[in-house]
């Protein structure tokens, strides 16, 4: 199964940190300027998504929805969604722990692509 976003250890151990201080949570990126093009982590239910938004799949039991503009720019690649430090989005929980959630990503292979679903 060929999956749209993926989270790399350091991604799924912070995740791990903010679920046992917040509950369950989610992830969006909605592709605006400024926080908007990063990955913001909310409470599960702190962030409304809508018919503009697509859910992509999940990263360590969160969902994690896009933009559907964003996701039309992005639907060929895969999305690695990291940690590194600094300040993350300031709506975003992961702020206090002096690292941010980044996106990186990956074009899908000729192979991969075919397997896809469409969202």
């Amino acid at each position: 199964m060929v999956q749209r976003v993926l989270a790399t250890d350091a991604a799924l151990d912070l995740i791990k940190v903010l679920q046992a201080k917040h509950g369950p949570l989610m992830f969006h990126q909605s592709g605006g300027c400024c926080d908007g093009s990063a990955p913001m982590c909310y409470a599960r239910g702190e962030f409304l998504v809508g018919d503009s938004d697509v859910l992509l799949g999940q990263i360590g039991d969160c969902p994690f929805y896009m933009g559907r503009a964003q996701f039309e720019y992005w639907r060929h690649t895969q999305l690695i969604i990291d940690v590194v430090p600094g300040r993350g989005g300031m709506f975003s929980l992961e702020g206090p722990e002096g690292l941010r959630f980044l996106t990186r990503s990956r074009v899908f292979t000729d192979a991969e692509a075919a397997l896809l679903t469409d969202l």
